[in-house]
């Protein structure tokens, strides 16, 4: 059976970067690789409703985390160390920044690059 790689463990500090989450963060409670998904502490609280039992003997409704896809999250801390971040860089080609000058309404100028 092959090992799953995933770019985040359990009790990194990770922010959610895509979804009904985006811009929340917390710290990874527990890693699913098979299913690459993760437990993030305070986000998507779902209620589960528990029958009776000798523990709840009127029954319960429990909030807990739900799991979140393992690429909406960015690590931002591990082990109490933050993370460097990749820096985007705006790079103007010159035939486009001739027509920009022209028809300074138009916003596809300008094209993004990640640098690597």
């Amino acid at each position: 059976m092959n090992r799953i790689k995933c770019h985040v463990k359990k009790g990194d500090q990770v922010e959610v970067i895509a979804g009904n989450f985006r811009g929340s963060s917390g710290k990874i409670l527990a890693v699913f690789p098979g299913k690459h998904r993760v437990l993030v502490e305070g986000v998507r609280i779902i209620k589960k409703h528990l029958r009776k039992s000798q523990d709840n003997p009127s029954g319960k409704i429990a909030e807990r985390e739900g799991p979140i896809h393992i690429s909406n999250v960015k690590l931002i801390e591990r082990d109490g160390k933050p993370v460097k971040a990749k820096e985007e860089k705006s790079v103007v080609i010159p035939s486009v920044a001739r027509e920009r000058a022209s028809n300074p309404g138009r916003c596809r100028e300008i094209l993004r690059y990640r640098s690597e």
